[in-house]
């Protein structure tokens, strides 16, 4: 029996969302359909560039263009997803990428490959302007007791796309050839605006106080509110410590090319792999919740830990059939330190600046997750794909064990306490005119 106060079962709670919240239903199929898009991509596009490269540090640009890209203009789409229409932001995102997406299918001879970097840029800049929009909207398009359950069918989407997504893209590519997956996540992005612009709710609350117009403005609030709630800055450097070792994301074309020999179809595999991990996790750490939220930080610094020590599993298995487990081992600990993460930042942050923290929240995770794909890279060049999985596997870990240490004040008081909302001074703090005085 459910402890009182705690979360209810998984796939039931799960189903009766869908079934019961119309408007959510459509923003999670609207999802759906555009990540699974985005790995049929992203299969296609590693493919290409290491078929014509033969490069560890060219397939490691692939990531660090999106990343690095996003991290420079959030802070300005962050601000607007607090200023405009949520709805409107995000479905000229998705026309943005749609329209972006089709140029791929020029970049595939040895004259024309490079022109992925700025393309992938250019769709970057797009989807820092979606992602915070859509995080900071989801609170308002269910109902308060739903949201655990929201944010868990969110992150478990994310695993079951790439799962699919990943394992179709491979077969799609190898079979029907690289214009057809590009042409799947070119429609993937049209499909999901015509949802969204179906959704009835709002996607914000009513405004009580003007968003800054000012970028250095709308900082120094986003800034100031997070460390006046230790909450919010404990959750925000864990996806900061999770990105220093995300690039391993790197290794995966060049050993499913070079030590496995397995080519675009053990890319797929390893994605799809990850996939399954992802899909676990966040349902896995919604049941870790406990009564009022109170295991939320001790829960997110296991899933942390468990998610480098796969990876560093990945660096000691002689083949692809003992890297499948170890890869979905360390997304299931990825899958539920994201959804947490993300939830707690959800449940915590005051809509009226909710926009501006996950940017700068996804910022954070994108400086270093670029950086770290940068690092991936070199040291699979200068060492070996394997030894670098170890390497990075144990980044993650060593960063579990700091921050579970540094956030041992926050984790004591919500295991008595439980994770409430805002702290009223941080609140009145965030939307007092004299903050920018």
């Amino acid at each position: 029996m459910a402890e009182k106060g705690s979360p209810e079962g998984g796939v039931r709670a799960s189903i009766s969302l869908l079934r019961r919240n119309r408007d959510f239903r459509r923003a999670y199929l609207s999802s759906l359909i555009s990540l699974g898009g985005d790995w049929f991509l992203l299969v296609a596009l590693c493919g290409l560039v290491f078929d014509i490269t033969d490069s560890a540090i060219a397939v490691a640009f692939l990531l660090a263009a999106q990343d690095l890209t996003y991290f420079v203009v959030s802070p300005v789409m962050g601000m607007l997803a607090d200023r405009l229409d949520r709805k409107h932001v995000m479905v000229t995102a998705d026309i943005g990428r749609a329209v972006l997406c089709v140029g791929f299918l020029f970049t595939q001879t040895e004259n024309t490959w490079w022109i992925v970097y700025p393309l992938l840029a250019a769709m970057a800049c797009f989807s820092a302007a979606f992602e915070p929009a859509s995080a900071a909207a989801l609170p308002n398009l269910v109902d308060s007791d739903d949201l655990a359950t929201a944010n868990a069918l969110g992150g478990s989407l994310w695993g079951t796309m790439l799962t699919v997504g990943a394992a179709l893209g491979g077969v799609v590519t190898a079979i029907l050839g690289r214009d057809a997956a590009i042409a799947i996540d070119a429609a993937s992005f049209v499909g999901s605006a015509l949802l969204i612009v179906r959704i009835g709710r709002s996607f914000q609350e009513a405004r009580l106080q003007e968003t800054p117009t000012g970028l250095r403005e709308a900082a120094t609030q986003t800034v100031q509110y997070a460390r006046r709630d230790h909450r919010v800055l404990a959750l925000l450097a864990v996806k900061f410590g999770w990105g220093m070792a995300g690039g391993v994301l790197v290794l995966v074309p060049l050993l499913a090319e070079g030590k496995f020999h397995a080519g675009e179809m053990g890319i797929g595999l390893l994605l799809a792999a990850r996939g399954v991990g992802a899909l676990i996790g966040p349902f896995v750490g919604r049941a870790a919740l406990g009564v009022k939220d109170r295991r939320l930080f001790l829960t997110i610094g296991i899933a942390l830990g468990v998610f480098g020590t796969g990876y560093v599993l990945l660096g000691l298995v002689p083949g692809l059939l003992l890297a499948l487990p170890a890869v979905m081992l360390a997304h299931t600990g990825g899958g539920a330190q994201w959804m947490l993460s993300s939830y707690g930042l959800q449940k915590i942050v005051p809509d009226h600046i909710r926009g501006r923290i996950f940017a700068f929240d996804g910022m954070l995770v994108t400086l270093t997750f670029g950086a770290s794909s940068l690092v991936t890279g070199w040291l699979a060049e200068a060492f070996d794909a394997q030894v670098t999985a170890v390497i990075m596997g144990g980044v993650a870990v060593v960063w579990a064990a700091v921050w579970m240490w540094l956030t041992t004040d926050v984790r004591r008081a919500t295991l008595i306490d439980g994770c409430g909302g805002p702290p009223l001074d941080a609140y009145e703090v965030a939307g007092s005119p004299a903050l920018a005085d």
